[in-house]
């Protein structure tokens, strides 16, 4: 199939420019104003900024532990201007470095120190969590495939502070209209067909978002629809919120520890799942890779291979899997998502440029409205495609 341009940041007035020169600026601001770094950390992250907006591309340093991946994902790039790299390997590379100007890699007191820990931290001990917690109880009394498309629908919204676990269980709720396209039924169908194999979920942001993913993910152990998951997450802290291992502990006890019974049970039955090997947590370097999923390395496509679906949540992981293009809208996703090695279905709010897989009137409608329906996350997309 033909490509698309790749969408890079040096494009005026453009979402990928906007993320440099004002969304960058203003996580760098509450980074240091969440933890206090001292003053060699704070003028290093200064300076990342000031090199990011406008100056060129420099390798990581030779003590760094992953600095020969890095020197050969950048093959072409280093030398040149932040804005002539693709946004997808430039913001990735913002956030490895990010890691470096704040110690995290260094021998030192900072090592080890996640910073966006204060971000995760206050999200998931927000009381608003308890209330959505206990909304699980209410899906308990819905007919069994209502129930199945309320979790998958949460799942879906994430951290949508309006469309919690109560509201997805109403059928035509608040976000209906602003599902885009909904390939459930597919997804469903496909699990059933598969008749309890492994399922893989790569997860995308801790904290509110991660909890649905996990009583998703319990849903399909106890209903059978899969006969264990792999639930693979960052291996370092990676854009602000993505989950690592620790976000999933963190989660999972935050479940067990819930006022709500049900979602008391649903955290030591994954709790007890993981302890088992029926859910595995699981990670690669390639997840903060800043490469799209085509160009998925062997040892990971090998473990990949022979799942009955694997699930892709979020934005960034859309990104990877369709390739950070200007695709026409409707182009098939099955076109784009042809190269993955398994099943797959994407759960995605739409958060940057690149969408595919609408059909034209849709395209019309939303762009009739003049607004930035693309990057706002007011609409979402459920998609899938069968096994290759």
């Amino acid at each position: 199939m033909s490509h698309a341009p790749v969408i890079r940041s040096d494009v005026p007035g453009s979402f990928a420019r906007g993320v440099f020169h004002e969304r960058h600026p203003r996580l760098v601001r509450e980074v240091l104003d969440a933890l206090p770094y001292g003053p060699a950390e704070r003028a290093a992250v200064e300076r990342l900024l000031t090199e990011s907006t406008t100056g060129v591309l420099e390798p990581l340093g030779e003590d760094a532990p992953d600095a020969a991946r890095w020197r050969r994902w950048g093959e072409g790039l280093w030398g040149r201007p932040w804005g002539e790299a693709p946004f997808l390997w430039a913001e990735s590379y913002f956030y490895r470095r990010l890691l470096d100007a704040t110690g995290y890699f260094r021998p030192g007191a900072w090592q080890g120190v996640d910073p966006f820990a204060p971000f995760k931290d206050a999200e998931l001990a927000g009381a608003a969590v308890d209330g959505e917690l206990a909304a699980l109880s209410e899906l308990d009394d819905l007919p069994a495939a209502r129930r199945a498309d309320a979790l998958l629908t949460s799942a879906l919204w994430g951290n949508r502070a309006d469309l919690s676990f109560q509201l997805t269980a109403q059928p035509g709720g608040p976000a209906a209209s602003e599902l885009l396209t909904d390939d459930s039924a597919r997804l469903w169908a496909e699990l059933r067909r598969a008749g309890g194999g492994r399922v893989c979920v790569i997860a995308d942001n801790a904290g509110r978002e991660l909890l649905p993913d996990l009583v998703l993910i319990d849903h399909l152990l106890t209903s059978g629809l899969a006969a264990e998951v792999a639930l693979y997450v960052k291996p370092q802290p990676y854009f602000v919120s993505d989950a690592t291992t620790a976000d999933v502990l963190a989660s999972l006890t935050r479940l067990r520890t819930a006022p709500s019974p049900v979602a008391a049970a649903v955290g030591d039955r994954l709790w007890r799942a993981m302890g088992g090997g029926t859910l595995a947590v699981r990670t690669h370097p390639f997840f903060c890779a800043p490469l799209p999923y085509h160009d998925l390395p062997a040892d990971l496509r090998a473990e990949l291979a022979g799942a009955a679906l694997t699930i892709l949540k979020g934005d960034l992981n859309y990104r990877r899997l369709v390739g950070d293009r200007l695709w026409p809208p409707t182009t098939p996703f099955p076109d784009a998502a042809g190269h993955f090695p398994t099943a797959v279905a994407a759960l995605r709010t739409l958060k940057s440029d690149v969408i595919v897989g609408l059909d034209a009137d849709t395209v019309t409608r939303l762009d009739a409205t003049a607004t930035p329906w693309r990057t706002n996350g007011r609409h979402a997309v459920i998609q899938f495609r069968p096994q290759p």
